[in-house]
């Protein structure tokens, strides 16, 4: 990996302004943002339509999957002909294959997919938990939303409870666990720039590579 690219690994909870605060560190350090793009580079990557991968990403989050059973991911390429070809471990794989293998070209953020673990080894890869408080989330969702408080919280707990098993099954770890990540930041405490700024002087320090 070269010595002057880096990556921040963002991993937020429901309603705490992660996506925001992601947008805002691509926007100032003038790097890429890797969300669901990633499904694009994997289909490119793979040679599987954009549109399957879409489908079989939206799927894998319908199922009860990630509450019976566990896969965690250990960088081995899994062959076409191990079961279903788009299944979970599949997605997981070409996406884990892409973050490393753009890691090799370039500095970005990346918004979830437990980056972190699947980075884990580069020494220029941060990482970073974002929360706020129950109140703040409730806020900022019902101003997105525009619904009523039952339906607001529903959707914050279907969201984390998500994002959690989903960190559970493909690393072994906990999602929440401070352990697993380098800064964990209350953007409601600090504010999206105040996060933004500590990120930087984070990976400033770190990496040793000048951000300004």
């Amino acid at each position: 990996m070269g010595m002057n690219h880096y990556a921040i690994c963002i991993t937020r909870t429901c309603g705490s302004g992660g996506t925001e605060i992601g947008k805002m560190l691509s926007a100032q350090l003038d790097i890429n943002l890797y969300d669901r793009k990633l499904l694009r580079l994997a289909s490119d990557d793979s040679g599987i339509s954009e549109k399957l991968f879409a489908k079989a990403d939206q799927d894998v989050k319908k199922t009860l999957l990630y509450k019976v059973s566990k896969a965690v991911y250990d960088g081995e390429k899994i062959p076409p002909e191990t079961g279903n070809f788009l299944s979970d471990r599949r997605l997981f794989d070409y996406q884990a294959r892409v973050l490393k293998g753009l890691l090799e070209k370039e500095s970005f953020v990346v918004l979830g997919r437990a980056a972190d673990f699947v980075l884990a080894e580069y020494p220029n890869a941060v990482s970073v938990f974002l929360y706020a408080s129950a109140e703040a989330c409730f806020k900022r969702e019902q101003e997105i939303m525009q619904t009523d408080e039952l339906g607001v919280n529903r959707h914050i707990k279907s969201i984390n409870r998500y994002r959690s098993d989903y960190y559970k099954y493909h690393t072994g770890n906990r999602w929440k666990n401070p352990e697993n990540y380098d800064l964990c930041l209350r953007t409601d405490a600090l504010g999206y720039q105040g996060c933004v700024d500590m990120i930087c002087n984070y990976v400033e320090k770190r990496t040793g590579i000048s951000l300004s």
